[in-house]
């Protein structure tokens, strides 16, 4: 018999402390003013739920004692089970006997007993607590728990401490911590100390870095990490972040008053102030425009390596800086429907052995600005401006102001044919140091004018989609358009590929333009499969009326015939894509160069690799270059994976890079223990070899992290 019983009518007055209560038999007992329910039990309080094979009321102190494979859900979700529990009326606080708990995020814990006050305090003895799935009937054991004699969760602060906490990984002592407390998994950002580094290094010699993240506020953080070691002074190191209305910002930072040392830890030189600073940060003015920074700097060109710092090459603004290389700009940038400006200033530090302090220029500014029109079935038209100053404490200074104007329509003929008109005209306006030029004054008038004509060709079929489209484009441009008083800064390492084939000015950057008379022809063809495959391939070259001798041959312009240039892509999804350029000789076809890159990724494996070959005409070093890269995981069982890495220099016989590992991973954790060497030397940085071991807990972070080079 299923019967329901409420609270008085004052109570149930209120919906929301209305007690329901379900039971196969509920009655009354006067005596004890109680009311006892039993046989699949059931109250609802609030969004709360608690199940039993039998509970008991007392009006008098408003408790309830529940017994019998009792369950409490509570309204985010998570179940707590017990043999025998009391609790208020409001069924949150009170105690529990055998006392288990799955919470939301998919953890639990298991206690002998349990209380729960009023004040939010959560007290438990005899605690075991894991994120892994536990299942009993497989015999199934955590891959790893946390043991404590006590344990408190704060839910005001939304702390949870242990009192002599034990962490065992397969059932195996691992770590004793007298006093553990981390934040309670479901809570927000928390200040407290974060997971130390501590390894080995023969640099360093033995070290221990402990993070401390301080939650500064709602919209900022900072992670203070001081490192002691035994070879060298200890060093600070420092990230701030901090979010604003219109942007954020990103700072990571560190200091140290020390020598230089080797890659083996002896000392030389002047005890001084050394560091880095890496940092960045974008703001919107309004929906148009942007304002952002990148900072980049080091007081020592091996800081960074003797430190074993991370940061370089990342994006940090509107323009990337090169390997070796440090960046700093502040920019804007503003962008509409019909127009675009960019304007930065930059400043270069370089790292390399062969770089002179004061040599490499600062750009004070660079600005790119451009207006365009849609002129109907007249097409496309445009005006851009653009100038750079460069100022160098070595070297030769120089500023260049450039206007110009572009055209070009689009036009399908009669037949299939595409036939795209275009014409382009710029001035460049130079003013150069004496010794660059007689009089330190230089301008040019340089365009183009010409057409590209395609005829693409499609053949829809049942299976496969196959696309030819042969295409030519010629144009007329102003002859000796490269005076040899005039630097060369932004094309110095320029190489036209196939993706400025058909361009009329072939060359980036203003310092170098193509003039004269110039042909490019090219075939590209595709095939796409309905079921998602798809194969394309680009293959051409270009002709030119003259010889201009300001392109070198690593430009792919120099004499009247370019090498030949092709692009292909294999795209069968996830499980393989293969993307291939190769650069031919004009003389005899033999390979100048070639880049493949490969990458495929499947349940049990994925991997990227990469060659690369470079003959000795490509190259300034007169040499030629070869190599490999290799990168990736293969999944042997479900639990267990290999990990390998290299970068190889086959051209020097050098590994640069060489990595090999094992990974265990499960639910609930995963631990990697990896090999890695470096060959490459760098002055007085020689090469090193490390073990490096990481564990990292769901829920807990990442423990262990030891480092021997």
């Amino acid at each position: 018999m299923a019967e329901e019983a409420t609270t008085p009518p004052d109570a149930a007055a209120a919906p929301s402390e209305q007690v329901v209560l379900e039971a196969d038999y509920v009655y009354e007992l006067r005596d004890e003013n109680s009311i006892v329910a039993e046989g699949n039990v059931e109250a609802l309080y609030d969004g709360r739920i608690l199940r039993a094979d039998r509970l008991i009321y007392n009006r008098t102190t408003e408790r309830v004692r529940a017994t019998g494979n009792v369950v409490i859900i509570d309204t985010d979700g998570s179940q707590q089970f017990s043999d025998e529990v009391e609790v208020g009326s409001n069924l949150s606080d009170g105690y529990a006997i055998g006392y288990s708990a799955r919470l939301t995020d998919g953890s639990t814990v298991v206690a002998s007993s349990a209380i729960r006050q009023p004040g939010g305090i959560n007290a438990m003895d005899q605690v075991i607590y894991t994120a892994c799935p536990i299942c009993e009937a497989k015999g199934q054991k955590p891959t790893w728990t946390l043991r404590a004699r006590r344990a408190v969760l704060d839910q005001e602060s939304q702390m949870m401490s242990y009192r002599d906490a034990v962490l065992e990984v397969m059932g195996i002592p691992v770590f004793y911590f007298p006093y553990l407390a981390h934040p309670d998994p479901t809570s927000d950002r928390r200040s407290g100390l974060l997971i130390p580094s501590v390894g080995l290094s023969s640099k360093l010699g033995a070290f221990y870095q402990q993070p401390y993240y301080w939650a500064v506020s709602d919209s900022s953080e900072l992670t203070i990490s001081p490192m002691i070691s035994a070879n060298v002074n200890p060093m600070l190191e420092l990230d701030y972040r901090k979010r604003f209305y219109s942007g954020a910002i990103n700072l990571n930072t560190s200091l140290t008053r020390e020598k230089d040392f080797d890659s083996d830890g002896e000392k030389f030189g002047e005890e001084k102030w050394r560091g880095h600073l890496y940092g960045s940060g974008r703001f919107a003015l309004n929906n148009h425009w942007q304002w952002g920074f990148g900072v980049e700097t080091q007081t020592d060109d091996l800081y960074d390596r003797r430190y074993d710092l991370d940061g370089q090459g990342e994006e940090r603004g509107i323009y990337m800086s090169q390997p070796r290389r440090l960046l700093s700009q502040l920019y804007a940038v503003g962008q509409g429907d019909t127009y675009y400006t960019d304007v930065a200033l930059l400043s270069i530090q370089g790292l390399r052995g062969g770089d002179v302090n004061g040599s490499l220029p600062k750009v004070t500014p660079l600005l790119f600005s451009e207006k365009y029109w849609d002129l109907g079935d007249y097409g496309f038209a445009s005006v851009n401006a653009s100038t750079a100053v460069l100022r160098r404490n070595v070297g030769s200074d120089s500023q260049r102001v450039s206007v110009g104007t572009d055209w070009t329509a689009y036009k399908i003929l009669p037949g299939g044919f595409t036939f795209e008109p275009f014409a382009e005209l710029r001035g460049d306006f130079y003013q150069l140091d004496s010794n660059s030029a007689g009089n330190g004054n230089e301008s040019r008038l340089v365009g183009n004018a010409g057409t590209r004509i395609a005829y693409p060709m499609i053949r829809p079929g049942k299976t496969v989609d196959i696309m030819l489209e042969p295409e030519v484009m010629a144009a007329w441009g102003t002859s000796n358009s490269n005076d040899p008083a005039i630097p060369n800064e932004d094309a110095l390492l320029f190489e036209m590929d196939e993706s400025a084939l058909f361009d009329a000015n072939g060359v980036a950057g203003y310092d170098l333009y193509e003039g004269d008379g110039k042909l490019s022809a090219a075939l590209t063809a595709r095939a796409v499969w309905k079921d998602g495959p798809e194969l394309s391939a680009t293959f051409g070259r270009r002709w030119r009326s003259r010889t201009d001798t300001a392109f070198n041959t690593i430009s792919n312009l120099d004499g009247t015939t370019s090498d030949w240039m092709a692009a292909a892509t294999a795209d069968f999804g996830r499980a393989l894509r293969i993307d291939t350029h190769v650069r031919l000789d004009d003389d005899g076809m033999q390979l100048n160069r070639i880049d493949t890159r490969l990458t495929t990724q499947a349940k049990r494996w994925r991997a990227t690799g990469q060659y690369y070959k470079i003959s000795e005409r490509l190259n300034l070093g007169g040499r030629e270059e070869e190599g490999i890269y290799l990168s990736g995981e293969i999944r042997v069982t479900d639990r267990y994976s290999i990990l390998f890495g290299q970068l190889r220099d086959i051209s020097d016989n050098l590994n640069v890079q060489r990595d090999i590992g094992i990974a265990y991973e499960d639910e609930c954790s995963r631990l990697e223990l990896v090999f890695s060497r470096t060959e490459l030397q760098d002055r007085t940085q020689g090469p090193s070899e490390n073990i490096q071991v990481r564990f990292s807990l769901k829920t807990l972070g990442q423990f262990g992290s030891s480092e021997f080079d």
